[in-house]
């Protein structure tokens, strides 16, 4: 070989493997092989969000759902060729225990938590020993109680976890939701007291595309009577306002959904989660460094 094609060989193989990824965005369990050439990649897990709460009584309304936790593992080690399980969690999945948690490998290895139903708490940062960093789902807002010949109004959901910050909790009854952080969601606004006794709002969801902007808050609309959704974070969608009885559906993935209000009035179901793999993971990471498409 002349010294000028093992140069031309020498530098083509200092390029490594070309930049890839791959997302899994429904719910259930996949097999990821990693390809030829790749040893180390980067992976960002969201949590699903949890479910609103349907009312129990005449005069009550139901509590939303908090948002799905995220979390982030950079140049994680991978062989060329070998099968890594990926599972992608739903509020009404459950595995190892406990409700809408994704993971990648194992739920040892890198686990977002799941946002619980009807749940005042948020899902957490998640764990496992590749785990760089993330944050945690927004609060859900509660429903107003059962008071005899009051129509009752429900609670906004919780948004979905940034990459570096919470999501927004959502609104109590009569009240707005609060901004995500870090580019998570924004939480949903609660639903209004009064005739109709109306649900709460859905929570903004996360992107998987790297960190962007932070979800804006849900707000009230006083003048029409309408609880306005959570904003999406870094690309995530935004949550459906609510203006009936039921809670609305957030925005993917990993919002939390509005809880119902009055008589009849149902809780949303909460957004699914996601799992992105990126490679080659010593040159692209999470929560921006070429984290983007491809």
């Amino acid at each position: 070989m002349s010294g000028a094609l093992q140069a031309v060989f020498q530098n083509q193989r200092s390029f490594g493997p070309a930049p890839g990824s791959q997302s899994y965005t429904t719910a259930g369990t996949y097999s990821w092989v990693a390809p030829a050439g790749v040893t180390k990649v980067s992976v960002v897990a969201v949590g699903g969000g949890g479910d609103g709460i349907a009312v129990s009584g005449a005069y009550c309304g139901g509590p939303g759902g908090a948002g799905g936790g995220l979390v982030y593992g950079n140049n994680i080690s991978v062989t060329p060729g070998n099968s890594y399980t990926v599972f992608v969690g739903k509020n009404d999945t459950v595995i190892c225990g406990a409700n809408a948690i994704s993971y990648f490998c194992s739920a040892t290895v890198l686990k977002a938590t799941g946002g619980p139903a009807g749940g005042t708490a948020g899902g957490g940062t998640g764990s496992g020993t590749s785990k760089t960093g993330g944050g945690n789902g927004g609060a859900a807002g509660n429903g107003y109680g059962c008071t005899a010949f009051t129509n009752s109004a429900g609670g906004g959901g919780g948004g979905a976890a940034g990459y570096s910050g919470n999501g927004g909790a959502g609104g109590f009854y009569c009240n707005n939701g609060s901004a995500g952080a870090g580019g998570g969601g924004g939480g949903g606004a609660g639903g209004f007291r009064g005739v109709t006794g109306r649900g709460g709002a859905g929570a903004g969801g996360v992107g998987i595309l790297g960190q962007g902007s932070n979800g804006t808050a849900g707000t009230r609309c006083t003048g029409c009577n309408i609880s306005i959704g959570g904003g999406g974070g870094s690309s995530g969608t935004a949550g459906t306002n609510a203006s009936a009885n039921n809670g609305t559906a957030p925005g993917i993935y990993g919002g939390g959904a509005g809880g119902g209000g009055f008589i009849s009035g149902t809780g949303g179901t909460g957004a699914g989660g996601a799992v992105r793999i990126i490679w080659p993971g010593c040159s692209r990471s999470f929560p921006s460094t070429s984290a983007g498409s491809p």
